[in-house]
């Protein structure tokens, strides 16, 4: 059993070399190939001198690059982080600041839209441009290296030495406030997944999954490294319309597709065709509810495919999965614990819920990240002690709060009820409102303003935004969607702005208060 991230890949090329690891577009790499350019990677870093545990960031839409780049740096010795290919360049500065990256894999393209940012990037010491131009303008400071040349990178530089321990990678995720935070992920996180996951999706090395999702998603970063650690296929996709994903399952005989409720949704609208039908053998739905009519018709339109409803958390990985055998009993569960962990209901003292009484979700076990990156108030927040598990032990262990309120019922099963913050949940991503209030504030065409989710019968939540003129001032509603759209990601740009006079209203502590707005809406989207 491999007990680091990159031997994932390496294992599997020992027993089985030729067995075909990676697809995309019309081009395949074995897994002896693909170990091949791993450790190609790694010596390169390593020859501009990376040290242990510095940031490896990867903007790159889902491409071969990308998955060396993440394993590569693994090898190294370093620790990876795979950046969101939507988001926009403000939002890649304050990741690339916030972890210190020292090396950035991007594209020729995506470097013209960085190069204004990656000036306040001051730990950014090497780009690896995939495509270098030979007239690409030189960056103070930084080194441009082609992606070609540093695999051919000569010679040979001992990686650093890890244990399963040790930093693996840091996954970016939004909270309810403040931008991105860091989730860090060791290397026994990372492998512990994965071997959970396998597990109870029976994943072997006949399968052959579609990798649909962002892979700085750890839903979509764990269809690798489930993958891998069996010997599967994973076939990379950048998909535009859902109907290419449905062609995809059937053009590649995809036996395993995962995907998040909103786009579920829209896949549940199509006709599968018959080669889809026949290989697609389980698909999986995490990042939200699953729509109890969405799940119905998928049902119908694929008879013989297994449905795995699960939860899961950034800071924990997977925490619940409900088997296909209880989908008919409890369609609305969310199951119970997977493989190697222990999902506890806790009261706000530590005591646990009776069953069916309404409590916080708290993951302890392998799988429990290693906090925020370079945050000890937001990481005390949501790590902490829980109550001795085993009696005698005096090291206190520390495990994830949610915050998320669910029940338990007598048999064991989860269900979920709310979130206790105010994150907003769109299109399976998690968007920060302070974020989006930061936009419109720097506009200087509001006077305030409060963003937050309303139920959307599509998107599982869409982003509203209340705001008022400036003093004198008509609020120019179409202006603040444009700078939106040119400062956000396409998922963070609000799906209607109203217009208010007057003060917002505040909840006890002065602050504006997004639950009254957001329950005043709450019908804004109903048919």
């Amino acid at each position: 059993m491999p007990t680091l991230v990159h031997e994932l890949i390496l294992a599997t090329a020992t027993t089985s070399p030729d067995q075909a690891a990676l697809a995309y577009q019309n081009q395949v790499l074995d897994y002896a190939t693909l170990a091949r350019q791993v450790a190609q990677f790694a010596n390169g870093v390593l020859a501009q001198d990376l040290a242990k545990s510095e940031r490896v960031a990867i903007y790159l839409e889902k491409r071969f690059e990308a998955v060396i780049g993440m394993f590569g740096a693994a090898a190294a010795g370093g620790v990876y982080v795979p950046v969101n290919p939507l988001l926009k360049a403000e939002q890649v500065g304050h990741i690339l600041q916030d972890c210190n990256v020292r090396v950035l894999v991007t594209s020729a393209d995506r470097l013209v839209t960085l190069r204004e940012v990656l000036t306040h990037c001051h730990d950014l010491k090497t780009i690896i441009v995939t495509g270098l131009k030979a007239d690409t303008a030189p960056l103070a400071g930084v080194q441009l290296l082609d992606w070609q040349a540093l695999l051919d990178t000569a010679g040979t530089v001992p990686p650093h030495q890890v244990i399963d321990g040790d930093m693996a990678a840091i996954l970016y995720t939004s909270g309810s406030t403040g931008k991105p935070k860091g989730v860090v992920l060791s290397h026994r996180n990372i492998v512990a997944g994965a071997a959970s996951v396998a597990d109870y999706l029976n994943i072997t090395s006949a399968d052959r999954i579609l990798s649909v999702l962002p892979l700085s998603f750890d839903y979509g970063m764990n269809q690798l490294t489930t993958a891998f650690l069996t010997g599967a296929r994973v076939v990379l996709m950048n998909y535009l319309l859902p109907r290419d994903i449905v062609n995809a399952c059937a053009r590649e005989r995809i036996t395993g597709l995962a995907c998040v409720p909103p786009l579920w949704v829209q896949l549940a609208q199509l006709e599968w065709p018959a080669e889809a039908v026949q290989h697609l053998r389980y698909f999986t739905n995490s990042g939200g509810h699953m729509p109890s009519a969405t799940l119905a018709t998928l049902r119908k339109s694929l008879p013989n495919t297994l449905p795995y409803l699960m939860y899961g958390l950034t800071e924990a990985f997977r925490s619940t999965y409900l088997p296909p055998s209880e989908v008919d009993h409890r369609p609305d569960s969310m199951g119970k614990a997977i493989p190697n962990a222990e999902i506890m209901v806790l009261r706000e003292d530590g005591t646990p819920c009776a069953p069916n009484e309404p409590g916080e979700l708290v993951h302890r076990g392998v799988h429990v990240s290693m906090g925020y990156w370079n945050d000890t108030a937001k990481t005390a927040e949501r790590f902490k002690p829980i109550p001795a598990q085993q009696p005698g032990l005096v090291m206190p262990e520390i495990a994830v709060w949610s915050g998320d309120t669910v029940r338990k019922d007598e048999a064991g099963f989860l269900y979920f009820i709310s979130r206790r913050d105010e994150m907003i949940k769109t299109s399976g991503y998690r968007v920060s409102p302070t974020e989006v209030e930061e936009v419109l504030y720097g506009t200087d065409l509001v006077g305030e303003c409060a963003a937050f989710g309303v139920s959307h019968p599509q998107l599982g939540q869409a982003i509203v935004v209340v705001a008022t003129p400036k003093t004198g001032e008509m609020l120019e509603k179409e202006a603040l969607q444009m700078a939106c759209k040119k400062q956000l990601p396409a998922f963070m740009v609000p799906h209607h702005i109203e217009s208010r006079t007057g003060s917002l209203p505040r909840n006890p502590n002065g602050k504006i208060d997004r639950k009254q707005l957001a329950n005043e809406l709450a019908s804004l989207f109903d048919a």
